[in-house]
């Protein structure tokens, strides 16, 4: 479901499986309040392992959008696949958040500075 890494200026939330109502609720919760423990400038949503998502996704990024908004942070989306790509282009939740492909940052290196790709 997700897994987050807090970090000194990031909190990042590593997103699996689907990303539908019966999930996004309880993701939602963890995330918002590890986000509120910590206001950190930079928050991730990897999508890398999501297999699918419909609304409750969008209402997810653009939650968590508002959210960071409120004191000046900053939502990131990392490895979204084409078809989520499609979704995020066609809802317009890509104007609310920076997407990033092939961040190859996982969990299971931490420590380890992330390779990244820089696509839109």
């Amino acid at each position: 479901m997700v897994e987050l890494r807090q970090e000194p200026q990031k909190l990042t939330a590593f997103l699996s499986g689907e990303l539908d109502h019966h999930h996004a609720k309880e993701i939602r919760e963890q995330i918002d309040f590890a986000v509120r423990e910590q206001f950190p400038p930079v928050v991730v949503l990897d999508f890398g392992h999501v297999t699918f998502m419909d609304s409750s996704g969008i209402g997810l990024i653009m939650g968590r959008s508002r959210l960071t908004e409120e004191y000046g942070g900053r939502l990131e989306i990392h490895n979204p696949s084409q078809q989520i790509r499609k979704v995020l282009r066609i809802s317009g939740a890509d104007r609310l958040a920076v997407i990033r492909s092939r961040v190859t940052e996982t969990p299971q290196q931490e420590g380890k500075e992330p390779e990244h790709e820089y696509a839109q």
